[in-house]
């Protein structure tokens, strides 16, 4: 039960892992175009982060159901790993 746990878990770091590699990824196409800057027009301060947020909530968009599938599957597990951990005569953690 808990070699399926740490499955479950590395399923979700991988997943995270894919996320931070595609938003990685995607960052040099976020920063603004130079030409307004030559034209004595400073770069908006907080567009770079808007389009990093933005970009970033629709990666995790595209692989949300599967993260939050992963999850209520990982709070079962450790309910079950709990209970029986409770239970008299039940295996103590290592």
């Amino acid at each position: 039960m808990e070699e399926a746990r740490r499955q479950t878990q590395h399923q979700l770091d991988l997943i995270d892992r894919q996320i931070i590699r595609r938003i990685t990824a995607v960052i040099p196409h976020l920063h603004p175009r130079r030409c307004s800057y030559r034209r004595g027009q400073p770069p908006e301060a907080g567009a770079f982060l808007a389009r990093y947020r933005a970009n970033l909530a629709a990666i995790t968009a595209e692989r949300q159901q599967e993260i939050d599938a992963l999850s209520r599957k990982l709070a079962r597990q450790d309910r079950a790993i709990a209970a029986l951990r409770a239970r008299p005569g039940g295996r103590t953690p290592p």
